[in-house]
């Protein structure tokens, strides 16, 4: 598995402009840093979700661009922050070339830097029974990292940026490391395991969220 200490770089925009599954399963063990003015706070990504473009009916580019995905459509290499049922937000990595319409969700991870402030944040917006579940689940990562929709479009490839992805140098490629099924909460073709099991993690990480699946049916995302 990989660790907080394993050696990282801060991938290019062109790391990004690949096959979405390609980009989603290199990005197990990636360390998602935060800089705020209150500190910094780094999470090591344990589960992911590739999203397609207009072929995916679980996607939010599946039916074409709109104000709200504009990001997807655009560079490879940023972020694409919605607000999930007006409730919280997630964020994905927008990858493939611009107009590709791909995205990597990032599902969980363990915060293993700034445990303290994570820890913080998270308790003003909720309970939280340990530290393993300060980042685990796609609105606890964002809570626990400070990213609202006002960072949609931050570019993680700037070593400098506020919002930066250092991938491991070695990427996960065991298949005995990688656990894959279907994405969570989807509705419809979507979410089907037989189609689409495009949620990837690391397997046996404490830190993975539970799968759920979808319940009455809303909009795709």
């Amino acid at each position: 598995m990989v660790t907080a200490a394993a050696a990282t770089r801060v991938p290019d925009r062109d790391w990004f402009a690949r096959d979405v599954h390609v980009v989603a399963r290199d990005l197990l063990g990636a360390l998602l840093t935060r800089r705020t003015p209150d500190g910094r706070v780094t999470v090591r990504l344990t589960e992911v979700e590739a999203y397609a473009g207009p072929g995916d009916p679980g996607s939010h580019a599946y039916r074409g661009e709109t104000a709200r995905n504009r990001t997807m459509f655009g560079e490879p290499g940023r972020v694409y922050v919605y607000r999930h049922l007006g409730l919280h937000h997630c964020m994905n990595v927008v990858c493939s070339p611009p107009g590709a319409a791909s995205a990597v969700l990032l599902r969980a991870g363990e915060v293993v830097e700034g445990v303290a402030l994570a820890r913080e944040r998270r308790a003003a917006a909720g309970v939280t029974r340990s530290d393993l579940d300060l980042a685990r689940g796609p609105a606890r990562l964002t809570v626990a990292l400070a990213v609202t929709r006002e960072d949609d479009g931050q570019d993680v490839t700037d070593p400098d940026g506020d919002l930066v992805l250092h991938v491991p140098v070695t990427a996960v490629r065991d298949a005995r490391e990688v656990a894959t099924g279907p994405r969570v909460g989807v509705s419809g073709e979507g979410g089907r395991a037989d189609l689409f099991p495009w949620r990837a993690w690391l397997a046996g990480d404490p830190t993975v969220s539970p799968y759920r699946a979808a319940g009455p049916r809303r909009r795709s995302r």
